[in-house]
């Protein structure tokens, strides 16, 4: 089985620190390869695969300033389109971009949708000659059928197990209203207890009116955007997660990545939240701010073994290979 999977561009495939896409996409080149199928990883030139690298954009657009995503994203599907021909099926992790010129394709393609940025773009997928699958049932479009929906499955060595964690809270993501960032801040300030937020800062405005005059370093830390190498110590090291969320989270990979420590989530119940914590078992699903500081009083009721047990079972990068194995092959038509 020849596989081509075309990754995004706006940072190197694994990422050296954000990038969601670019880390499902890297796990899934790699446990594909594992699984002795044979892999072309389009992405950035400076990426890592064990399979075949191949692409046109020289690195992450999004740390380049010289480099304008619009034209490179173009070059890339182009040059990974006209190649197509060499594959038994094309799945793309690219948003919208490639659907535009799927009739370019010669091998039938596999999207997965990675969130809507907004309803604009649909009519892109309505269009298209692909196959869909969502990463959560919460994130599906009614105007399209989709082949599955597949969890995102997460490197479990990089995010060992921590049976004890720490006096703080976390909030892991995007510095965003969207995510909430003020009502992490809030929420730890209201429980009595430090939080130390991680994340690039997406809205500069926003980070500096409503995060920056709070950090103090004691009761509120920010550290930035945090690599792969240390996330699994801020995550495993932490009391708990806080997700109070204002969006429909079309996943939430820092949600599994903090279970798969051992480290329980309060989440606001939006999006695919309902899908992936379990109450009780890996943390709490909250609707309000005053639910929210409930919820981190009960924390230590959650047993941080069972959490980590639970996230295994669910989300190993193993299990997201096979489902797509799985996949594959329906569209190939074989058993």
């Amino acid at each position: 089985m020849r596989i081509a999977l075309l990754g995004p561009v706006a940072w190197r495939t694994p990422p050296r620190h954000y990038g969601p896409w670019e880390q499902v996409t890297s796990l899934l080149a790699e446990g594909l390869s594992a699984a002795g199928v044979d892999v072309t990883l389009f992405a950035t030139l400076d990426s890592v695969t064990s399979g075949a690298l191949d692409g046109v954009c020289p690195r992450g657009y999004a740390n380049d300033p010289t480099l304008d995503g619009r034209v490179w994203e173009a070059m890339h599907v182009a040059h990974a389109l006209s190649r197509s021909g060499e594959f038994d099926v094309v799945h793309s992790h690219l948003d919208w971009l490639p659907l535009a010129f799927a009739d370019h394709c010669r091998a039938p393609l596999l999207t997965t949708v990675h969130g809507f940025s907004g309803m604009g773009i649909l009519p892109a997928y309505v269009r298209a000659r692909s196959a869909y699958v969502s990463i959560s049932d919460a994130d599906r479009a009614p105007e399209l059928d989709y082949v599955a929906t597949v969890h995102h499955g997460i490197d479990l060595d990089a995010f060992p197990f921590d049976p004890v964690g720490g006096r703080r809270l976390t909030a892991f993501g995007r510095v965003h209203p969207d995510k909430g960032t003020h009502r992490a801040i809030e929420i730890a300030r209201r429980a009595g207890m430090p939080l130390t937020i991680c994340g690039i800062v997406q809205d500069e405005r926003y980070f500096e009116e409503e995060i920056v005059p709070k950090v103090d370093g004691e009761q509120v830390s920010f550290l930035g955007s945090v690599g792969p190498e240390r996330r699994g110590q801020i995550l495993g090291g932490a009391a708990a997660l806080l997700h109070p969320i204002a969006f429909d989270e079309p996943f939430g990979l820092s949600v599994v990545e903090a279970m798969a420590c051992g480290t329980p989530v309060v989440a606001y119940r939006r999006g695919s939240m309902a899908e992936v914590v379990d109450p009780g078992v890996t943390g709490f699903l909250v609707d309000t701010l005053d639910e929210a500081v409930t919820a981190v009083a009960r924390i230590a009721t959650i047993d941080r073994a069972s959490c980590r047990a639970q996230a295994q079972r669910r989300f190993s990068a193993d299990r997201m290979v096979a489902s797509y194995l799985r996949i594959y092959r329906e569209m190939l038509g074989q058993s």
